[in-house]
């Protein structure tokens, strides 16, 4: 969507040189996620959400450049829950989200208190709900997949339950969603359960966790094997 500066981007860098940087006004494009190409692809099963990249031609040959005054992320534990404002500097999701507690802007931070669209008081106390059902105690839950993850809160929070989650979401209108994971120190990627099979074998995930996150789990008979065949499913509706 940085239509102005992809004007201005450089091609070179090839023939193993280093590329060379993109325009500053770059900072936040993700390659194969532009949006106006996106709206060009049909939207049943999310489809113009998934990757779709540019003809060789239209292909960037830069590094897209980190934000104006980024700094070295915090340690974990303390990405949890703080994450340098110059380092994501966008606070729509603290305006859009707050009555969900998703992430408050408090100076040179960003403080994630924890919440989701399904737990605004808190993942913590979201997931002591899920262990009602869900045996996380015992290890047999070691591995989940979080859809549409937000700020990826619960894959956050369930670090210290000893359980692993990967967390993604689309680049969609909820900007630096899956770069604010990132910035956490959480798993997380770019992307959807659409079409295309996920970058993961069978049985990668002992569940899969769906926060109102728009995916028919049982309307569409191909969507677990697209998925990798989760055994468990955790969904909000």
């Amino acid at each position: 969507h940085h239509t102005g500066g992809l004007a201005n981007a450089t091609t070179s860098g090839l023939g193993g040189e280093p590329p060379p940087p993109c325009a500053a006004a770059l900072a936040d494009h993700t390659p194969c996620h532009d949006q106006d190409r996106a709206m060009k692809f049909p939207r049943k099963n999310m489809v113009y959400r998934e990757r779709h990249c540019p003809s060789d031609g239209e292909r960037l040959r830069c590094l897209v450049p980190a934000p104006p005054g980024y700094v070295t992320p915090f340690p974990w534990p303390k990405s949890r829950d703080y994450v340098p404002y110059a380092n994501a500097p966008y606070k729509s999701l603290t305006v859009e989200k707050a009555v969900q507690n998703w992430v408050q802007y408090e100076g040179a931070v960003f403080r994630f208190p924890g919440g989701g669209t399904q737990f605004p008081h808190g993942a913590d106390k979201y997931i002591d709900q899920l262990a009602s059902v869900v045996p996380f105690a015992d290890g047999s839950v070691r591995t989940v997949l979080d859809t549409g993850c937000g700020v990826a809160s619960l894959g956050a929070y369930l670090d210290s339950r000893g359980v692993m989650a990967m967390s993604f979401a689309p680049r969609d209108s909820h900007e630096a969603q899956v770069q604010f994971a990132l910035e956490r120190g959480v798993p997380a990627f770019i992307g959807v359960l659409g079409s295309v099979k996920l970058p993961f074998p069978p049985r990668s995930f002992d569940m899969a966790h769906c926060s109102r996150c728009l995916i028919p789990w049982s309307g569409n008979e191909e969507v677990g094997a697209r998925g990798g065949g989760p055994g468990r499913r955790a969904e909000e509706d």
